[in-house]
Parts: structure tokens; C-alpha cells; sequence
């Protein structure tokens, strides 16, 4: 087991495998960081970064030119909101594909040795 598992106020399993209980705990503080900044601010408006960093350059040099510009911009931003979640979803799988491979392979090579 980690040397940080023993900091955890969750017993574990005999196996070194997550209890049910530290696995709803995990999914509810998931659940708690989603929800906390909707409740505490429900009226913030919820906008990108690039949009601001954009208003800062400019209050800062007005005179500033970007170095190039896009190759294509979306005609909407439904449609660049849904490219942003398909490249979001697409790295989500590629991580999670990636972990969970190579947790297989050490499952593996503990199940020979």
C-alpha cells in the first residue's frame, strides 16, 4: 500500500482495494466541487479565460497585435463549445484508457511473479 494511505480516515480492504465507503466519499466530494461554485455564486457569469486575458492585454498595450491568427474560427459558440467538449471527452478517454492499462499490466505482472 501507498505510505500516504495510513493519512486516509478510511479502512481498507484486505486486498489493498478502496472500501465502498471511501469510493461514495470520493464521489461525493466530486460531486460537492461541481456544485459548491454554483451555489456560493449563482449569478457570476461563467465565462472563459481567453476572453479575459484578451481585455487585460488590451488595457495593458492597446497597440498589442496577436503573433498570428486562427487557421478557422467556429461560425457559432454552440459549435466551439462542442469542439471544446469533444477535445475534452477525447483526452478524458485517452487518460482514462492509459491508467487503466496500466493498471491491467501491473495486475498482470503481479499475477506471474
Amino acid at each position: 500500500m501507498k505510505k500516504w494511505v495510513h493519512l486516509l480516515p478510511i479502512r481498507y480492504a484486505t486486498k489493498g482495494e478502496p472500501s465502498p465507503v471511501a469510493n461514495l466519499l470520493l464521489i461525493l466530494v466530486l460531486v460537492l466541487l461541481v456544485i459548491a461554485p454554483l451555489l456560493l455564486s449563482p449569478d457570476a457569469p461563467y465565462e472563459g479565460a481567453d476572453g479575459k486575458a484578451e481585455e487585460i492585454i488590451m488595457e495593458i498595450n492597446p497597440a498589442y497585435e496577436p503573433w498570428w491568427e486562427p487557421i478557422w474560427e467556429p461560425p457559432s459558440g454552440e459549435i466551439e463549445s462542442m469542439l471544446f467538449s469533444l477535445q475534452a471527452a477525447a483526452g478524458s478517454l485517452f487518460i482514462g484508457f492509459s491508467l487503466g492499462r496500466i493498471s491491467a499490466h501491473r495486475k498482470n505482472s503481479d499475477r506471474q511473479s
